[in-house]
């Protein structure tokens, strides 16, 4: 079977509700959060927390998680360069979908290759935000909550990132955080400010 066929009869559909008609009725703009960083850094713990944030002020707001995505929509994927790619393509198309309804949607992926990052930000054009969680890796490993480093470092883990694999931090992101000697709350707060810069309907 070719996997590559593509057939000619495929069209995009026009939607009869715009993406500002959407923005106007959930009273904030839609967009792609997207979290990126080491394996710990904390960009679940942020996510979920900044989901939770705006879902009790009233907006519409969504996490993709790494770990849940693979479950299901990238179950057959493994972690070689080449399924990493594909994952981070994947989750770009959906992010996308996701701020086209008009959501919020907030990744959380360490999406360790530039390449595949820029690619989303092509995908989803004003809609992408860069925020690179740029936790050192001292501290990703002291933390460890899941002992992945600790399996990595005995090897029991191939292509782990950070470890054995590359990670490619962001040239210029348009939020940067360090959870390093910060609270959750004191970092959560400045990227609250930044979603209501840059999210809020005029």
């Amino acid at each position: 079977m070719n996997t590559s066929y593509r057939s000619s009869n495929i069209f995009y559909t026009e939607h009869l509700v715009t993406m500002t008609e959407r923005w106007r009725a959930n009273n904030h703009l839609s967009g792609i959060l997207w979290l990126t960083g080491l394996p710990a850094s904390g960009k679940t713990t942020l996510a979920l927390e900044l989901d939770r944030s705006l879902f009790k002020q009233g907006w519409h707001s969504f996490v993709l998680d790494g770990d849940n995505v693979r479950h299901g929509l990238c179950a057959d994927l493994g972690f070689s360069e080449k399924d990493r790619s594909e994952n981070i393509r994947r989750i770009g198309e959906v992010a996308k979908l996701f701020a086209q309804s008009g959501c919020v949607v907030i990744t959380a992926f360490v999406s360790p290759y530039r390449a595949d990052r820029d690619r989303v930000r092509r995908i989803a054009g004003d809609l992408f935000h860069e925020v690179y969680v740029a936790t050192p890796l001292s501290v990703c490993e002291n933390r460890d909550p899941k002992g992945l480093y600790q399996r990595a470092r005995r090897g029991e883990i191939s292509e782990f990132t950070g470890v054995s694999a590359p990670y490619e931090p962001p040239l210029a992101p348009e939020l940067k955080l360090d959870t390093s000697g910060v609270t959750i709350a004191e970092t959560l707060a400045v990227l609250e400010q930044y979603v209501r810069q840059n999210f809020t309907l005029t």
